[in-house]
């Protein structure tokens, strides 16, 4: 039996500032640009498009509020279906619900654990043969890593389908040098207090269809028409972000290719440390793409480690020490039930990656000698000699 002690806790992945955040604060409050609106918010919105080499981007409270912006854009609307991929955080498919429409879930692939290009071709066959092709497409890039864009984009324009990225854990990630969130018609990022750069909470909306982003900042402020009094033609939204928060993004941007290199670097040392151990094997990264390892993401084998990953990870909780599941696919959440979903060929891969996934401390402010206190707790739960 492992023995829990009381030590410091290790979390999951935690907020990581510069130092230089609270300059770009302070000319905030001494300007008193403290709205959604001011020049750290034009700034940021133009520092990260050249950032990502896009032509607009529009910075908002949250990347949900970014992809129901997205749908709003595309159109979607009550009777219409979006497809979106099931292993994911539930908010890239609560905004389909928003706007009424029904998603239809796409299962895994092994190469990357993101959406499965043979799935999606079985599903838009299933749509056309029925007469009724997605409105949108959603397409996450799990924990960092890209999904098989080529292959999804092309059967995507087959069906002149549009594709929206959900890179929410992706900035900084590239797919074949492009960066990620930059290949669909519309790409979304999160800047939540766990992500690899935060404004405390926020998202953005990018594109390069300028006329699409600036339709976007028009909904984001409640819609209002040009007019010299308070005049609204259509449904908007309170989704700007606020001078303030963009100022500690301006800054967190600074300092993003430091945060990917921690991350990686705190990944390979889990690869290096773990990866001989029978039964373990951690989340592959493809061919021709870069990931920011947001989370090191890893499987067990329980007839080989002799350990269930839930079991690992309540071990470790015991012990001070946050780990997290891989996401329950959204086809078994209760409020999806009876969804429509594909599988991955012969295989359902979002059903095994959550049973077997488990994702480790990778915050890139952790400290070696807690890294060094994972490690060795892991070893010993798997009988490892340490």
């Amino acid at each position: 039996m492992i023995r829990a002690t009381k030590k410091e806790k290790i979390h999951l992945s935690t907020p990581h500032l510069s130092g230089s955040e609270l300059e770009f604060v302070r000319e905030a409050f001494d300007t008193n640009w403290v709205a959604p609106v001011g020049p750290h918010l034009e700034a940021f919105e133009r520092e990260a498009s050249n950032f990502l080499g896009v032509k607009e981007a529009v910075a908002l409270n949250s990347g949900t509020s970014a992809i129901h912006l997205a749908l709003a854009l595309l159109g979607v609307k009550r009777g219409d279906t979006v497809f979106c991929s099931t292993l994911t955080f539930i908010a890239s498919a609560n905004p389909i619900l928003y706007q009424g429409a029904e998603p239809v879930f796409i299962d895994s692939e092994p190469d990357t654990w993101n959406m499965s290009p043979a799935a999606l071709k079985k599903a838009l066959e299933d749509a056309g043969q029925k007469g009724k092709l997605p409105k949108a497409v959603i397409v996450v890039h799990l924990y960092g890593q890209s999904a098989k864009m080529d292959e999804i984009l092309c059967l995507c324009n087959q069906y002149d389908i549009p594709v929206i990225e959900d890179a929410a854990e992706s900035l900084g990630s590239r797919y074949k040098q492009k960066p990620s969130g930059t290949m669909g018609k519309l790409g979304i990022f999160s800047f939540n207090g766990n992500k690899i750069i935060t404004t405390s909470g926020g998202g953005m909306l990018v594109s390069n269809d300028a006329e699409a982003i600036r339709k976007a900042k028009f909904l984001a402020t409640q819609a209002k028409d040009p007019a010299p009094y308070y005049q609204h033609s259509c449904l908007g939204f309170n989704y700007r972000m606020s001078n303030v928060l963009a100022g500690i993004g301006r800054a967190q941007l600074k300092v993003l290719k430091e945060r990917v290199s921690a991350r990686r670097d705190i990944f390979s040392s889990y690869l290096r440390e773990l990866s001989f151990i029978p039964g373990i094997e951690f989340m592959p990264e493809l061919e021709g793409t870069f990931s920011n390892r947001w989370l090191t993401a890893m499987l067990l084998d329980e007839k080989q480690t002799g350990i269930s990953s839930s079991t690992l990870m309540r071990l470790l909780a015991e012990a001070n020490i946050e780990a997290r599941p891989v996401w329950k696919p959204l086809h078994l959440q209760p409020l999806f039930e009876g969804t429509l979903f594909y599988s991955h060929e012969e295989m359902n891969v979002s059903e095994y990656l959550f049973r077997n996934g488990l994702c480790l401390p990778s915050g890139s402010n952790m400290k070696g000698e807690n890294f060094m206190r994972v490690i060795q707790f892991i070893k010993k739960a798997l009988k490892v000699k340490v």
